[in-house]
């Protein structure tokens, strides 16, 4: 039992830290955006456009040749729950928003649930993971280990339910920004990145420990349960073999006190006990008998 409560232990640690990296981490869907070149100036020569203006001729222009992809620049973006950020274009560092302003207003409210519903997921871990720690230090006492393993087990399936529902929403809403955000935010193509995996392996962790912690409750209350039951069976059967003696040696007792109580009341009426079998002598029996019919 002891290994089996280290093991919900650990996979509920697991879940836990999972959890908490992939819910400030911002890089569940990564991706590129593409976004049109900028000017060229004297500070930026390269990835922009020279429309070739002439300085002394500023009526004079110049058209840029670049069609298609060329006309764009591919910028990295990486979104999480809370901050999405993409490249500047302009220099080496990033710019940052908040993604539930990016999201159309139609999925706020789910992008609110989707939050809500991940901070319940990493409280009711941390409250499976302290209940699980109660148990193993008070190991000692079957029935409340038994009471903290059932309150583990019903805390940690809900976390791992209301995880679940929290990913998907997500899933949800971000593909409908996808299509309905900003247009200076849409991606040109993504994928889900690290952090989601770590969600879901959060999650896969999470209903693993709960399966085992279920399992441990399972197991050791089928066992108290037989064990109980042997032990009622054979204080029947002991109970059953101390009446069948006692009712036996009140039986012999009774029977041996009316044998004397009827072998006192013939002394006193005068007449002979009955002799026993194997005191009689058959042979002076018949003599007597011969004796009387002559």
């Amino acid at each position: 039992m002891r290994s089996r409560t280290l093991l919900s232990l650990s996979l509920n640690f697991l879940a836990l830290f999972f959890a908490i990296t992939a819910f400030v981490s911002t890089y569940w869907c990564v991706g590129t955006q593409r976004v049109p070149k900028p000017k060229c100036s004297k500070l930026r020569t390269h990835q922009c456009i020279d429309y070739g203006v002439n300085e002394t001729d500023p009526n004079k222009v110049v058209y840029s040749w670049e069609t298609g992809d060329d006309r764009f620049l591919f910028r990295q973006f990486h979104t999480g729950i809370w901050i999405s950020c993409e490249e500047n274009i302009h220099d080496e560092s990033e710019r940052c928003r908040s993604f539930i302003d990016l999201a159309p207003p139609s999925e706020k409210g789910m992008l609110w649930l989707s939050l809500v519903s991940e901070l319940l997921y990493i409280i009711l871990l941390v409250v499976g993971f302290s209940l699980m720690c109660i148990e193993l230090i008070h190991s000692s006492n079957v029935i409340d280990g038994l009471k903290l393993n059932a309150f583990a087990a019903v805390f940690t399936v809900l976390s791992g339910l209301l995880g679940m529902v929290a990913h998907v929403m997500y899933t949800q809403v971000f593909q409908v920004t996808v299509s309905l955000g900003p247009p200076d935010w849409r991606p040109y193509n993504w994928d889900y990145g690290w952090s989601f995996c770590v969600a879901w392996a959060s999650f896969t962790c999470c209903m693993g420990a709960s399966v085992t912690t279920l399992n441990t409750y399972t197991k050791t209350v089928i066992e108290f349960r037989h064990k109980r039951k042997t032990f009622e069976q054979s204080l029947r059967e002991e109970q059953a073999r101390e009446a069948y003696g006692y009712f036996r040696d009140h039986s012999l007792h009774s029977i041996s006190k009316s044998l004397d109580v009827y072998s006192s009341q013939s002394l006193r009426s005068g007449r002979r006990p009955p002799l026993p079998a194997d005191s009689l002598d058959f042979a002076d029996f018949s003599a007597s008998l011969g004796e009387e019919q002559c």
